[in-house]
């Protein structure tokens, strides 16, 4: 086996950001290191406020270096992104990263035309010529499910519904074929009907292009259906790492165990209420000498609270646990 088949899409090592905010600096993300392979979907979920946009942000380089300082390790096809400077790192976004944006209403620009703004990224990574990119234009269109694709490209933004600005968003992802593709709430406001669309037009794309795909979500449905491999992140920390029936079947972070266990299902119709998670997510901007979930988790003791345990390896291969009792903590149902 050649090197090319042995290494990672993307690997990213001990990756923090920091942000000067009003109470001072934070840390949204602190030591986050993982990998992702061609031809794979990686989930990346957790509660408003764990850092998940910050990570794919930081790794897209689309923090504003003014107030934000990102530290760490980041590799695409085995070149250092961290060592380019920002004119050499938009080289690769749009031609060999892209991102599809939490709300497509806000991610487009209101006074430009749908195909202006695919083409864009046409115009600034491939030598296409000006009647070449309106072809291409109207040929995205068509793989992403528009019905009358160059009517839609005269189209702006307003005129459109949600599900089709969303595959607009794929389309100028996908307009350099990109090899890795990162979805931030693909699926936001979308109804069950679109939202099914919008994910088998992902795994189409993925199956035909060979790409690597991270989704941030908070559906754990859409988790199930379409990853091989989940991080679970809380207070800027992968706190679990493992592949999809491992978490489904065997979470060992208390974390994890209660956002499963707080999914909504058939036999709740009987309840009064839905599981919920005691507590919120502490501001990133109190102290910790201890383990971050420690005061919402039900498993505390006083090790928890004095030292931060590291992530590590448990049982099967590739889970990790960031628990120092993760091997006690019982399986959820």
């Amino acid at each position: 086996m050649n090197e090319s088949q042995t290494e990672p899409l993307l690997q990213v090592d001990n990756l923090r950001v920091s942000m000067a905010t009003q109470q001072g600096i934070i840390s949204p993300v602190r030591d986050v290191s993982f990998s992702i392979n061609a031809h794979e979907t990686l989930g990346i979920i957790g509660e408003s406020g764990c850092g998940k946009s910050v990570t794919v942000q930081a790794i897209m380089g689309l923090l504003s270096p003014r107030i934000t300082r990102v530290e760490g390790d980041i590799a695409l096809k085995g070149r250092a992104l961290h060592t380019l400077n920002p004119r050499q790192l938009r080289q690769y976004c749009g031609r060999d990263m892209a991102m599809i944006f939490q709300d497509p209403l806000s991610s487009l620009n209101p006074v430009f035309t749908l195909g202006q703004q695919i083409a864009e990224s046409l115009r600034l990574h491939t030598p296409l010529s000006g009647a070449l990119r309106r072809q291409r234009v109207v040929t995205l269109l068509e793989e992403v499910g528009i019905y009358d694709p160059v009517r839609t490209a005269r189209m702006y933004p307003h005129e459109i519904s949600g599900g089709m600005r969303q595959r607009v968003m794929i389309a100028m992802a996908m307009a350099c074929e990109p090899a890795l593709l990162i979805a931030d709430e693909p699926t936001t406001a979308l109804d069950v009907t679109i939202q099914t669309q919008i994910l088998a037009l992902l795994d189409s794309v993925k199956a035909r292009t060979g790409m690597g795909i991270v989704i941030i979500t908070h559906d754990l449905t859409v988790i199930a259906q379409m990853c091989q491999r989940v991080l679970v992140m809380y207070l800027g920390q992968v706190v679990e790492e493992a592949d999809i029936i491992t978490l489904f079947n065997k979470p060992r972070h208390p974390y994890t165990q209660a956002l499963l266990a707080s999914r909504p299902s058939f036999s709740h119709a009987r309840k009064s209420r839905l599981t919920e998670i005691a507590g919120s997510v502490p501001s990133l901007s109190t102290p910790f000498s201890g383990c971050s979930f420690a005061d919402r988790c039900p498993y505390v003791q006083a090790r928890c609270q004095r030292h931060n345990p590291s992530l590590r390896d448990i049982n099967e291969p590739g889970h990790r646990v960031r628990c120092w009792f993760a091997e006690q903590v019982g399986e959820t149902p």
